[in-house]
């Protein structure tokens, strides 16, 4: 009796303990790497930055479903330009890429030291690109193997970079500096319990607008593009998790392009107000940025976090108020 006892016993001591097994998956799990942007299961890379066209003409966009975040920014003439961040999956073609402007040295200036990948700049501006904390990997500095054409687009939209080659070159390079990808400011967790239920959203520029619809199967925001839906150039339509609306000043600056248009200047240091739409909801939310050289802090009308979601990250920035549709309440029930 007292033999099957103890045999009793060390089996409810064995069946209460894991498994070596069960132990070799938890260890699995705690070792799995997570990217700083997306809170996704991913490498955490050195940072490349392109700019990106964002005219009708230069859609549809190659590699934007990679990107990490991915900045929507005013240019000349109300018109607006994108500038991607990868540091995980890095697509062998992006683009169609175009010039700098002068609101990108401020908004990548929180990553740390990026690589900028981008067609050229104003003379005017090229010396203050230089001086900015941020490696030159312009087409100005690198072959056509590298900057390639599209032959079924035409210029200025035609330009691709081969980004695994342009970062291999780099970092042959040993001259050349590019930081690994850092936190910037945004954290995860769970919706915030103030937010609303959102339908739709639509953000306008002078001479663009985005829109974007809650898709309950895919657990994003669809996006669309001056009305129409935003297919990347595999027929995807383009969307993310997160999209934040930040109210930021838009000013004039000294830079303008060729046909005599004034450059804008996205103002993203200081503070100010917006709106972060995840879950198919939406809150509003405050942001802080200190310096250029730190990230920006989104919180909550009582000052607690505005956590993000898992998953890519746009950031909206415009001086426009969005237009927001909600949902129609359900009719109550008659008596």
């Amino acid at each position: 009796m007292k033999k099957f006892v103890a045999a009793v016993s060390i089996l409810i001591v064995l069946s209460s303990c894991a498994s070596p097994s069960s132990l070799v998956n938890k260890s699995a799990e705690k070792q799995v790497e997570r990217n700083v942007l997306t809170n996704l299961p991913g490498t955490n890379g050195p940072l490349l930055a392109v700019k990106i066209d964002d005219t009708n003409a230069a859609h549809p966009q190659v590699g934007l479903n990679s990107a990490d975040v991915v900045y929507i920014e005013q240019v000349e003439g109300g018109l607006t330009r994108l500038a991607a961040i990868f540091t995980d999956k890095v697509p062998d073609l992006i683009g169609p890429v175009r010039s700098a402007r002068i609101s990108d040295i401020e908004i990548l200036a929180q990553y740390g030291r990026v690589g900028f990948a981008y067609s050229g700049a104003q003379s005017k501006m090229r010396p203050v690109l230089a001086a900015a904390n941020l490696e030159n990997m312009s087409a100005e500095r690198n072959p056509p193997s590298i900057y390639q054409s599209d032959e079924s687009k035409y210029a200025p939209t035609n330009m691709m970079v081969d980004a695994n080659a342009l970062l291999k070159k780099a970092i042959e390079d040993e001259g050349k500096k590019i930081d690994i990808v850092k936190s910037v400011g945004w954290q995860f967790g769970k919706v915030s319990s103030e937010a609303k239920k959102l339908k739709s959203a639509i953000v306008k520029w002078p001479a663009a607008k985005y829109g974007m619809t809650w898709s309950v199967s895919e657990k994003r925001w669809l996006l669309t593009f001056n009305g129409k839906p935003n297919l990347d150039s595999n027929g995807r339509q383009l969307g993310s998790p997160n999209f934040v609306i930040q109210k930021v000043s838009i000013t004039d600056s000294i830079y303008g392009d060729k046909f005599g248009g004034v450059t804008p200047m996205s103002n993203t240091v200081g503070s100010g107000t917006g709106y972060l739409l995840r879950n198919g909801k939406i809150v509003a939310i405050n942001w802080q940025r200190p310096s250029a050289e730190v990230g920006t802090i989104w919180t909550l009308a009582d000052g607690t976090v505005a956590n993000f979601a898992d998953g890519q990250v746009w950031i909206a920035l415009t001086d426009i108020e969005p237009e927001l549709e909600y949902p129609t309440p359900a009719k109550s029930a008659s008596p």
